[in-house]
């Protein structure tokens, strides 16, 4: 596991429930929240083979009591109303960090390495997969978004980042084509979208709404040879 000298971020770490950690998976939570409910949902999961690391974002919300983090400023110091077009650096910095750390550190490598990030946290996972394969030329594993879309303008005739997508939204009802899924399209070279219903921001709740996702990381996923008699990750995430 990381230090948390290393990764200058709060994280928790489960290894994976059958001891053998061939993926990782890096949770990243949405806006106003802190990393308590996806350590659960971590844990829960109970991917094969895949270790979880569950980051908190680096910044306090101010002027609240409760603890709620951004991962990077998204509220006018004066007025408190959201920003328009928020400045995602110091969240594409701190988790260019972690990246670094877990290759260099940790001796994981890109290909084994996958992101799912929660509306602030799912834009966060796309853009620093992109970043990161801009600057190295090495795509990560995968990156599920859920409700959270790119927050750059991608141009059209660019390299376009192999990293395979998973995006998960909900369209408001009667709504037109969401420009989410075009802007997705020109950045990455592989990306699939899932539509469920209910507008606005909410993870999945039901079997049915995880089961594209599951689907999703069954073939993404990696794994050692198995002896006889035990199960691949398809059957275990499908059965």
């Amino acid at each position: 596991a990381p230090s948390a000298k290393s990764l200058r971020l709060q994280f928790t770490y489960t290894p994976s429930d059958d001891g053998t950690d061939e993926n990782l998976l890096i949770f990243l939570h949405g806006l106003g929240d802190t990393l308590r409910p996806f350590t659960a949902l971590a844990r829960s999961l109970k991917l094969p083979q895949t270790a979880c690391l569950v980051l908190q974002a680096p910044a306090q919300i101010p002027l609240l009591d409760a603890p709620a983090f951004q991962w990077y400023p998204s509220f006018d110091v004066l007025t408190g109303d959201r920003l328009a077009h928020p400045d995602p650096s110091p969240a594409l910095d701190a988790l260019d960090n972690v990246l670094d750390v877990l290759m260099r550190e940790c001796g994981w490598r890109p290909a084994r390495v996958h992101l799912f990030g929660f509306a602030q946290g799912g834009s966060v996972a796309l853009e620093v997969a992109l970043r990161w394969w801009k600057a190295r030329k090495t795509p990560l594993a995968s990156v599920v978004s859920i409700c959270g879309p790119l927050l750059s303008f991608p141009s059209t005739g660019t390299e376009k980042c192999p990293t395979p997508v998973l995006y998960f939204h909900r369209p408001q009802p009667f709504s037109a084509p969401s420009k989410d899924v075009s802007f997705l399209g020109k950045a990455f070279s592989s990306v699939k979208e899932l539509q469920h219903a209910g507008g606005g921001e909410a993870m999945p709740r039901s079997r049915d709404e995880w089961e594209g996702v599951m689907r999703f990381w069954s073939e993404r996923l990696s794994r050692r040879q198995f002896r006889a008699g035990e199960a691949g990750v398809y059957e275990v995430l499908s059965g």
